[in-house]
């Protein structure tokens, strides 16, 4: 039995839809499969070290949530950045995801700073995007069904053509309701808007996860779980989406 540590960042400030199910999600696979996990809560000021967990979570918040997070983690980007070029594991949802661009343009004209990890923008625009979502998305190299629920009034754009998304919208708005692009994938990084929680509804994308820390911690997962109820959810949501 390995013990497996997953960092929740700023829980206080940054989980508007109680996206921390995806903790959940993957402690518990994670004792199906015969290990242990904490789960350890890091807010502004905080000093943690990157190198000390297995996978980074942070879900979403307001603007003013937003910014404190952004000041709080500019002064630790060069060590998250070159964590996640080495493959640490990273899943950021909605404020999570647009804080890795270059900026946010809110609707009342407010300009914030992004971190610049990645080449795009997101930009408050009339109206919401909401409802439930579907998309196409390629992991460890076979194409499968990705659901969520996305309440998002930012239209993310990438600037750089060579950033891959997350997945191909089949039914749903995505990064901005026209390019049918959805979230970002860089390594094992994922950026996306879909809440739901994500992780309980699609299996595939919480085993991903959970390969990817443990091939970093030396350990095989050589067994397989019956997701008949998590499969039997997503097909709900592929109902409700038709």
């Amino acid at each position: 039995m390995a013990l497996y540590t997953l960092a929740h960042m700023y829980p206080d400030l940054m989980n508007l839809y109680g996206d921390r199910g995806n903790l959940f999600c993957l402690r518990k696979r994670l004792e199906w499969y015969g290990h242990s996990c904490s789960i350890k809560s890091y807010g502004l000021g905080d000093n943690w070290d990157c190198s000390q967990v297995d996978m980074i979570f942070m879900g979403g918040g307001s603007d003013r949530e937003q910014e404190l997070v952004y000041r709080d983690l500019l002064r630790k980007s060069d060590r998250l950045m070159a964590e996640i070029e080495s493959g640490l594991p990273v899943l950021a949802i909605c404020g999570a995801y647009q804080l890795l661009g270059s900026s946010y343009h809110s609707s009342d004209g407010k300009l914030m700073d992004g971190l610049r990890f990645f080449d795009f923008y997101t930009r408050g625009e009339e109206g919401r995007l909401i409802g439930n979502i579907v998309l196409n998305s390629k992991i460890d190299g076979k194409s499968i069904s990705v659901v969520g629920f996305e309440n998002h009034g930012g239209r993310t754009y990438f600037q750089d053509s060579s950033l891959e998304p997350f997945g191909t919208v089949v039914k749903g708005y995505g990064n901005n309701g026209k390019d049918r692009t959805e979230g970002i994938r860089y390594h094992n990084l994922i950026g996306s808007y879909l809440h739901g929680p994500l992780l309980p509804k699609n299996p595939a994308i919480a085993d991903f996860y959970i390969r990817a820390m443990s091939e970093r911690k030396g350990i095989e997962i050589d067994m397989e779980l019956d997701d008949y109820l998590e499969n039997y959810a997503h097909q709900q949501v592929l109902k409700k989406a038709e």
